[in-house]
């Protein structure tokens, strides 16, 4: 068992969230920190503004009872309120217990009643009617509130509470006070609820800023977010943003998302990889309705080729020539898709593939691709525009050490990995051991300069009747990046081959799935993917499903992870039907 180390991390002291704000707030109170949406409009919110909101509200929460160490759940979009509430929460060491919006009543009641939550604030009235369906389930709660004017009802109901008491809380909050309890999507099980504290999230913001300092604390940084702030990633940019300058933005409106990142313009944004494949493949299908397919194609080869070429050399004058031809003529518009602004993209949740990389790569916005789980705040590695190769995950960051383990599983060890799991003894000695390394269950490998490269989940191996282990993910990342493609699993545990099952993107494809066209474009994309693997691990055998899979439907996580024991349940007799003869 090898172990890697990354420089040390010398920071004794981490200090505490709501220190963000008062690092800053003396030469920054009058610069622009967030914008929001009111009535339509973008406006500004200098950091004097946003920590008067915070402190208000901060005082609105103790005067509704909530305690030290009190857990707070949110239950709502993406939206600005969102992140006043969670600094508020921090200011009087109250701790964040976040829900994604789609979570269903049993969902719900399982957080709240586990974590003991004593105030939950909802979006909508169809998340209180969830909440209500809940509620017989979570006695320990206390106040359910509507977040549409709850500043404003704060600010009132907290008007008699003075600066001094304010303080005396915040002063109070430990570095190892629970920051945030955030319960895991659970692609198994029940989601588990992981303890991150103060020093967890201040630890993760430093090796941000020292491998990242180009985007977060560039002159003018911004960023548009836009994934669930109960997802890690989207929290720990939000972090980020406050303490070290970047302007934040918040948008929920996904079907307009185009229009508000052109309104924004932000100079880095963050997103799955499913995001960056999405707006790819949207392009590509415009292009070929359009009747201009062949020259999108060759503007994609170009970037690719361009960006190889810079990581290993120097592009030729012909490929400089073709390059600055697409600039114009493709690459500008997928630019301006982002806001037209953004040199920087991190990606996480998911591989992005070396072609997606190079291509972005090469049209002018670097995708810088990292690690990380919501067990440790986020990124443990991160490719960063000093050190990058793309097809991997990264170094690891400052203070964070790595090993491979005999059975190939990646082991991290650092100061943002997280306490354990909430009421999960068992649970917890499960994947974080004494000294404090802890267990990821993904497959890994780290190169002879240090980066990290994911080749599988350890759960998700695949043993064949024939014995062979396959990695599914290597194979459905391939064939999920197909245009056409909406999602991919891979089977054949016990069975004779590899097989996968396939759903189509109906934005991309509106004909019937059995036309032979489809067929002979998946069957693309499945030869595509075997490309990278051994005959013993190739596709041999793929049925396409008819609907797709969704968080709606209940088959894909929050985070678009496929929850592959329910899909297998449910599609027993499909799977077994192409090994039938």
């Amino acid at each position: 068992m090898s172990t890697q180390n990354s420089p040390a991390v010398t920071v004794d002291d981490w200090g505490t969230l709501s220190q963000d704000i008062l690092d800053r707030l003396e030469a920054d109170r009058d610069k622009v920190a967030l914008r929001r949406v009111v009535d339509g409009d973008w406006v500004d919110v200098t950091l004097a503004q946003f920590h008067a909101e915070v402190t208000a509200a901060a005082k609105g929460l103790l005067a509704d009872g909530v305690g030290h160490r009190d857990r707070v759940a949110i239950l709502a979009k993406t939206r600005y309120e969102w992140t006043v509430l969670d600094y508020a929460n921090w200011w009087i060491g109250a701790v964040t217990v976040p829900i994604y919006e789609t979570s269903s009543a049993s969902q719900i009641a399982w957080i709240l009643a586990d974590s003991g939550a004593t105030h939950i604030f909802y979006e909508n009235e169809e998340h209180r009617l969830r909440i209500e369906e809940a509620r017989p389930e979570t006695p320990e709660l206390r106040s359910i509130r509507p977040l549409g004017d709850v500043l404003t009802s704060l600010a009132a109901e907290g008007a008699d509470v003075d600066d001094d008491t304010v303080e005396k809380r915040r002063a109070a909050v430990s570095p190892d006070d629970f920051a945030t309890l955030i319960y895991t999507s659970g692609t198994t099980g029940r989601p588990k609820g992981c303890e991150l504290t103060h020093a967890n999230f201040r630890a993760e913001l430093f090796g941000a800023k020292v491998r990242l300092e180009e985007m977060f604390a560039a002159e003018g940084a911004s960023t548009l977010l836009f994934l669930p702030l109960a997802h890690v990633f989207a929290r720990i940019i939000q972090v980020g943003a406050i303490r070290y300058g970047s302007v934040l933005g918040h948008t929920a409106d996904i079907a307009n998302l185009v229009d508000h990142l052109g309104q924004f313009r932000p100079t880095f944004i963050l997103a799955v990889p499913r995001v960056f494949e999405k707006v790819f493949n949207s392009a590509s299908t415009k292009a070929y309705a359009e009747g201009k397919g062949r020259i999108f194609d060759a503007a994609v080869r170009t970037a690719i080729a361009y960006s190889r070429a810079t990581e290993s050399g120097r592009p030729s004058l012909t490929l400089k020539s073709k390059h600055a031809l697409y600039s114009k003529l493709v690459y500008s518009k997928l630019r301006n898709a982002l806001g037209g602004r953004a040199e920087f993209a991190i990606s996480g949740g998911a591989p992005l593939g070396d072609r997606l990389g190079h291509f972005y790569r090469g049209i002018g916005v670097n995708v810088l691709e990292g690690y990380g789980l919501t067990e440790t705040t986020a990124a443990l590695t991160v490719n960063h525009p000093g050190a990058q190769r793309i097809g991997t995950v990264g170094p690891p960051l400052p203070g964070v050490e790595v090993r491979i383990a005999e059975d190939g599983e990646l082991q991290f060890r650092g100061p943002q990995v997280f306490v354990g799991y909430w009421n999960a003894e068992t649970a917890t000695r499960n994947v974080l051991s004494q000294d404090g390394w802890f267990s990821t269950g993904d497959l890994g490998e780290v190169t002879e300069d240090g980066f990290v490269k994911i080749t599988g989940r350890k759960k998700e191996l695949i043993v064949t009747a024939g014995g062979k282990n396959v990695s599914p993910a290597i194979l459905e990342d391939r064939v999920r990046s197909h245009s056409l493609v909406s999602q991919c699993l891979v089977v054949g545990e016990g069975k004779p081959f590899v097989a996968a099952l396939v759903t189509i993107d109906r934005e991309a494809w509106e004909g019937d799935l059995d036309d032979p066209a489809l067929l002979e474009q998946v069957q693309k994309a499945v030869d595509d993917a075997n490309s990278q693997v051994s005959r013993a691990e190739a596709i041999r055998k793929f049925a396409i499903i008819e609907e797709d899979w969704t968080e709606e439907n209940g088959y894909l996580t929050p985070s678009f992870k496929v929850k592959r024991h329910m899909v297998v349940r449910d599609l027993h007799d499909r799977i077994e039907a192409l090994y039938v003869r």
